[in-house]
């Protein structure tokens, strides 16, 4: 296991492709969401959440998305990007995360995406389904900050 991941649940491993690459010669920051997004949907396949969706009808949709560059990756390079749930309340949870360079052997991003449990068949937000809500906490060991 890399060190510097070590306090995130989920870790996924993905190749730096050439195609990411821009004019600056460094991968471009509309990559790094898609790296962000990878990860994100690793985590719910960990916590058999699309199968739950597909099945109920109810699921995440991603509310909003950041990110913060530290250190530009290039190609060729394999990155590692950490992913965990840190806050939760009644219908959303905050998930981080850390994109690990092994080229550089350091995190070169932080992420951060906020997640609505949805309807689907409602089309509105709901409260997140309970036996989601216990995989996330289960998965992250019960630390995370309830938000009542």
């Amino acid at each position: 296991m890399i060190e510097k991941l070590k306090d995130y649940s989920s870790i996924m491993e993905i190749p730096v492709a050439w195609g990411e690459m821009d004019s600056f010669q460094h991968v471009n920051n509309v990559a790094y969401i898609r790296y962000l997004e990878s990860a994100r949907t690793n985590y719910f396949l960990e916590l058999d959440y699309l199968d739950y969706m597909k099945e109920k009808g109810f699921g995440p949709i991603l509310a909003s998305i950041s990110c913060k560059y530290k250190a530009p990756l290039t190609f060729p390079d394999t990155i590692y990007v950490g992913s965990k749930v840190y806050k939760m309340s009644d219908n959303t949870f905050w998930i981080k995360h850390a994109v690990f360079s092994k080229k550089l052997q350091k995190i070169t991003t932080e992420g951060e995406g906020v997640i609505v449990s949805y309807d689907y068949n409602l089309n509105k937000k709901c409260p997140i389904p309970e036996i989601m809500r216990k995989k996330i906490l289960e998965k992250e060991n019960n630390n995370i900050e309830l938000i009542v």
